[in-house]
């Protein structure tokens, strides 16, 4: 007689089938959501990615609104992006302002910092095209949140920056023009 005795990766094995199946069968039926499901509209967005110091000996900065830039996303090469908006400045210092009054209030002076000659903090607003979704905006596969690493690349650059700013647009024609200063 041939014996046959069940040991525990069996059970474990036949756990598993079961539990497939009943995940397939809910699936199925609906009372669980897959990836396609949960996807609500389609939008516009413009997120802002700030880039903290670049450091650029020449006249000027090489991203320009208008332009086109190919990102990357958490380093995963995603696609070319518009450039809706740059804004540059060199980084500053802070310097206390020396009352000859004798005024107690102590204003500060923000200058360009000299020993820093040539290093930038530049914001680049963009805009792409995103699936939206209850748990916010996603391109590329990835979830667009403010802190998440994009590197801009183009021809003569390739910089390393964060998401700063996201906005959704409610209508097709919306552009951001940002006035305020990036630091």
């Amino acid at each position: 007689m041939n014996n046959f005795k069940f040991k525990t990766v069996d059970f474990i094995i036949i756990a598993g089938v079961i539990l497939a199946l009943i995940v397939g069968f809910f699936t199925y039926k609906n009372f669980r959501q897959t990836a396609s499901n949960q996807i609500e509209a389609t939008s516009q967005i413009y997120f802002d990615v700030y880039i903290r110091g670049i450091t650029y000996t020449g006249s000027e900065i090489p991203l320009h609104a208008g332009d086109s830039t190919f990102i990357s996303i958490r380093n995963v090469p995603y696609s070319d992006l518009q450039i809706v908006n740059v804004k540059s400045e060199k980084r500053k210092v802070v310097l206390p302002r020396i009352s000859t009054n004798g005024d107690s209030k102590m204003p500060v002076l923000v200058v360009d910092d000299p020993t820093q000659s040539h290093v930038y903090d530049v914001l680049v607003s963009l805009t792409d095209t995103a699936k939206i979704t209850k748990d916010g905006a996603v391109v590329g596969g990835n979830k667009i949140k403010i802190g998440l690493p994009i590197t801009l690349e183009g021809k003569d650059y390739k910089f390393n920056g964060t998401v700063s700013n996201l906005h959704v647009s409610t209508c097709g024609s919306e552009i951001i023009n940002h006035s305020d200063d990036i630091q």
